[in-house]
């Protein structure tokens, strides 16, 4: 069992729970079954979702701090625990959990999250970070995106995503497939330029997506690149046959799903559409430069240390 050694925090987000009480007090006694202090407990706000939380947290000493939120939590901690050295724990409070759910970690069990997290090992993983339209970076840990998967956050229903959770997301996408794509350019460190017309362009520090969703297999959080997924279906006989290139596992192949893998990549629409950050919509925009951040994020994991591709 790990040794206490510290205080350690937690950056929750309020509106996610209907008995915060309750759920501080679960906390409280995994505390106390595995020898460690309660936490100090840090609230997020509409105005700071919670990056100014963990840089304070990390300043009254911390040597831990764990999110309990949705992935726009845990993407706004982790962005303030950047540089830091402290690690990140998981504990799920959301409908998508992505960046727990390629990592292997609990997705519906807050008492086995708190047990990896105080007790569980370090990995290091990759951050992307991104800038829209030339203005000030943002990071991401899952995916980046512009087109179908951004109109699918836009479009959701929050009332029938608390109710059913992710498959509120599939609800909003079976209008959004249909719509009109639109022209693209994408450019890759080292490869040739892409352009074309198309319906998403998702840039992915992972692979696992909303739903169990394995876009990208042989994607991993430490491999220092990104991998950047263009579809182009013209029909929705294109869109099968693109999803069975992925249930297939990308053994298919199929001209309609184009994929580059680099550590930069710089996409420009010819008109803004919409954008989207870890399932988060961002509005409409234009432009999007992505890079990595290679190893830039400690998160605590279970068992033994090993590469977090592997898990």
């Amino acid at each position: 069992m790990r040794e206490p050694h510290g205080p350690w925090a937690v950056v929750v987000n309020p509106t996610k729970f209907d008995d915060l009480a309750g759920v501080r007090t679960r906390v409280a006694r995994s505390c106390a079954e595995h020898g460690w202090p309660e936490p100090a407990w840090y609230e997020t706000t509409a105005e700071d979702p919670g990056e100014g939380q963990a840089r304070a947290a990390v300043a009254d000493g911390a040597t831990l701090v764990c999110p309990l939120g949705g992935d726009g939590t845990v993407r706004a901690v982790a962005s303030g625990l950047l540089g830091s050295g402290r690690p990140l724990g998981l504990l799920p409070g959301g409908t998508g959990n992505l960046l727990a759910r390629n990592l292997k970690l609990p997705l519906d069990d807050l008492d086995a999250a708190l047990a990896v997290a105080l007790t569980g090992t370090e990995v290091a993983i990759d951050v992307g970070e991104v800038t829209w339209d030339g203005g000030e970076p943002a990071v991401f840990l899952v995916a980046a995106g512009m087109g179908l998967d951004a109109e699918m956050m836009a479009g959701v229903d929050p009332r029938l995503k608390r109710r059913v959770g992710w498959l509120a997301y599939a609800v909003s996408g079976i209008g959004a497939v249909f719509r009109l794509g639109f022209g693209v350019r994408v450019t890759a460190e080292r490869q040739r330029a892409v352009s074309q017309h198309a319906r998403t362009v998702l840039v992915a520090n992972c692979g696992e997506l909303t739903g169990g969703l394995a876009l990208i297999p042989d994607a991993s959080l430490d491999d220092g690149a990104l991998d950047t997924i263009l579809a182009s279906p013209r029909s929705i006989f294109g869109w099968i046959a693109i999803g069975a290139n992925i249930v297939s596992r990308h053994r298919r192949g199929h001209p309609a799903l184009v994929r580059l893998v680099s550590s930069r990549v710089d996409v420009a629409t010819r008109e803004p559409v919409e954008a989207q950050l870890d399932g988060d919509a961002v509005g409409r925009r234009s432009r999007m430069s992505c890079r990595v951040r290679p190893l830039a994020l400690a998160v605590r994991v279970g068992g033994t240390p090993s590469s977090a591709a592997t898990r």
